[in-house]
Order: structure tokens, then C-alpha cells, then sequence
């Protein structure tokens, strides 16, 4: 019977992944059904469209299922570094599309910090009190994991953005 112990880094690292992730679960939720005053598939896609991207309603799918799917990951720590890499390419996408300016209102600083928190969290792992924690090769985390996380984030972010009009 292995025992482990926790530190404050893993409350510290439960509270941003609970923090991040239901910010992101919320906001795919606004994507996917419209809940939190969002705009649903129907408006997701008519922005899509007006942005460039071909195939507006799967990218708006892809978008709601990575911020939902991703935020509930990170919300359980579950498969951590997908869960990071899901909001982090979300994010990339983000900054590309809505940048102008760095600060609010029409800034991307919200946009950019979601992105650092994705990539902390893929670097440094869910924690102790998490779900990956009973997951095998997750148990004993490796910073190559984060790394590849952050590099598949970066490819299919950047693929997706290239394909863009």
C-alpha cells in the first residue's frame, strides 16, 4: 500500500484548477447550449464563421467540447495535461482571433492569463488532490508530459489558425 502525503503546492494547485476549469467548463457550455447568457451552437457558428474558419459549426463544436471537456478535466484533475492542452490551444485561438490590444475592453488579457494558468497546470500537474493521482504514468508526473501537452496545444492551435480565411 503506497501512502502519499499532500503540501500546500497541491492546495494551491487544486484551487487554480478548480478556478480555471469552471471558467472554461462555463464558458463551453455557453458555446455548446447557450447556458450563462452565451449565444449556443447557432451563435458560436455564425462567429466562426464571421472570423474565417471554414467549417464554422464543427470548429464551434470543437471549441465547446475543448473548453467544456477540458475545464471539467482540469475541475477533477483528470488527465491533466489533455485537459491543459485542450484550454490552452482554445486559447491560442483566442488571442489570434481577438487581437488588437492587450488590455480590456477590447484586450486579450483575460485571454492570455487563461493561457498561462492551461500551461502551468500542464507543466506542473493536477497535484495531490486529484483524480490523476490513480491514474497509472500520471501518478508520478513527469515535466515531459506538460511539454508535450504545451507542444500538442501549440500544433493543433497553429493548424487550426492556418486553415483559418
Amino acid at each position: 500500500m503506497t501512502t502519499t502525503t499532500t503540501t500546500p503546492t497541491d492546495a494551491g494547485l487544486l484551487v487554480l484548477r478548480l478556478g480555471v476549469g469552471a471558467t472554461m467548463a462555463a464558458h463551453g457550455t455557453q458555446k455548446l447550449f447557450g447556458w450563462f447568457d452565451g449565444g449556443g451552437l447557432s451563435g458560436t457558428e455564425k462567429f466562426f464563421a464571421s472570423q474565417g474558419y471554414p467549417m464554422a459549426e464543427f470548429f464551434a463544436v470543437v471549441a465547446g467540447l475543448s473548453e467544456t471537456l477540458g475545464g471539467i478535466g482540469l475541475i477533477l484533475g483528470l488527465l491533466t495535461p489533455l485537459a491543459a492542452a485542450a484550454i490552452l490551444g482554445t486559447m491560442l485561438n483566442a488571442i489570434a482571433v481577438k487581437w488588437g490590444s492587450f488590455f480590456s475592453p477590447k484586450g486579450v488579457e483575460y485571454e492570455v492569463i487563461l493561457a498561462v494558468a492551461a500551461t502551468t497546470l500542464a507543466l506542473t500537474g493536477a497535484g495531490g488532490f486529484a483524480l490523476d493521482r490513480f491514474v497509472p504514468g500520471l501518478r508520478n508526473y513527469k515535466l515531459v508530459y506538460g511539454l508535450a501537452a504545451i507542444a500538442l496545444a501549440v500544433i493543433v492551435g497553429g493548424i487550426t489558425l492556418l486553415i483559418r480565411n
